[in-house]
């Protein structure tokens, strides 16, 4: 993979990764573009213990623009986009409406003697996994989702470096169900100047596991369920994709190495190989439950940059909120509220669908 770092025209950062050794990327982007925003606020709220996130220059955001005008598609002629280049494999670049950044403007302070502020910094920034327009991730070859995982590598490891990083988060969202902006194929990243409140609630349940047992909490629970059987869809030598037996979402697949790492640098050359076939399989067997593209959330857990590293297994969490072929699940009353899951598909059940599909 080479790996070639370039500037946008307001000074944000663009990466391409090609899977060619001889791609030349060295088009300028001949856009004007404003200056990139400062960074938004984080407000912390002392009822649940949580930063959140102010980011009014979000609003202005790009919002599913037309087939030809789209942002991420590769700049051809006089129709320039956030790619400079005719053409590309995976692209990442800083996102220009970035919900944390490192262009600091404002001191800390506070709203209340309950409520202090802070910059939001940290980094946002999107994934293209390909060039192609109508394609989708369950589209990609074996060798493009090796790419991905190399390039999500790479920038885990760079983001981590950043002064104040404390966690790294990788994800896709899929269809407008789900609320996605562009309709093109990609991701993000989130450099988080926080431990997020999930991470912080599995690391605690992880860590009372660990003072009970000596175990890893993660990999004690892959164990079982491999054991089981029930509520696994896929395996390999590598990876093993199952229905958590307490699933929240009415179809949730849990995508995790055999082996316990922390995060995704830290998979080896043959688990990063067995990952895309194996993944690949599993989203097309989420499109074939309904025969329908699946709205989706494709989520890398991963363990915090610098504590408790050894309480982490990295994997990848897959959910759909569609329940049935003309019904989604909304986060009503119980779930938006009180954070109190109802699951209306049984697991087992849900499993034993995604294995026929």
């Amino acid at each position: 993979m080479k790996r070639t770092e370039v500037r946008l025209a307001d000074g944000r950062e663009l990466i391409y990764f090609d899977e060619r050794d001889d791609a030349v990327r060295d088009q300028p982007d001949r856009r004007e573009l404003p200056p990139p925003p400062h960074a938004s606020q984080l407000r912390y709220d002392p009822l649940t213990d949580e930063w959140v996130a102010v980011a009014v220059h979000r609003q202005t955001r790009t919002f599913l623009p037309p087939a030809d005008e789209c942002p991420l598609d590769p700049s051809v002629g006089d129709r320039l986009t956030e790619i400079p280049a005719s053409d590309y494999d995976v692209v990442v670049f800083e996102n220009r409406f970035p919900s944390l950044s490192s262009r600091v403007a404002d001191a800390p302070g506070e709203i209340t003697p309950f409520t202090p502020f802070r910059p939001g910094l940290g980094r946002c920034e999107v994934v293209c996994f390909t060039s192609d327009h109508n394609a989708s991730f369950a589209r990609l070859s074996p060798t493009r989702v090796r790419t991905v995982i190399d390039a999500l590598a790479d920038r885990t490891v760079v983001l981590s470096e950043l002064p104040g990083v404390e966690q790294v988060f990788c994800f896709e969202n899929r269809g407008v169900e789900i609320g996605v902006t562009l309709h093109h194929p990609h991701g993000q990243i989130y450099a988080y100047p926080f431990v997020t409140p999930r991470t912080r609630t599995m690391l605690a349940a992880a860590r009372r596991h660990a003072e009970r047992t000596g175990g890893n909490l993660y990999a004690d629970v892959l164990a079982a369920e491999r054991a089981a059987g029930e509520r696994v869809v896929l395996a390999n030598e590598h990876w093993t994709a199952y229905v958590p037996a307490a699933a929240r979402w009415p179809f949730e697949v849990h995508v995790a190495p055999n082996r316990p790492v922390p995060d995704i640098p830290a998979l080896d050359d043959a688990e990063r190989d067995a990952f895309g076939p194996l993944y690949l399989d599993l989203l097309r067997r989420f499109d074939g439950l309904f025969d329908m593209p699946m709205p989706y959330i494709a989520a890398w857990h991963q363990a915090p940059v610098r504590i408790d590293r050894e309480l982490g297994h990295l994997h990848l969490q897959l959910f759909s909120i569609r329940r049935a072929k003309d019904k989604l699940k909304y986060l009503a009353g119980s779930e938006s509220a009180m954070g109190a899951f109802i699951n209306d598909i049984a697991p087992e059940r849900a499993a034993e669908l995604l294995r026929a599909a």
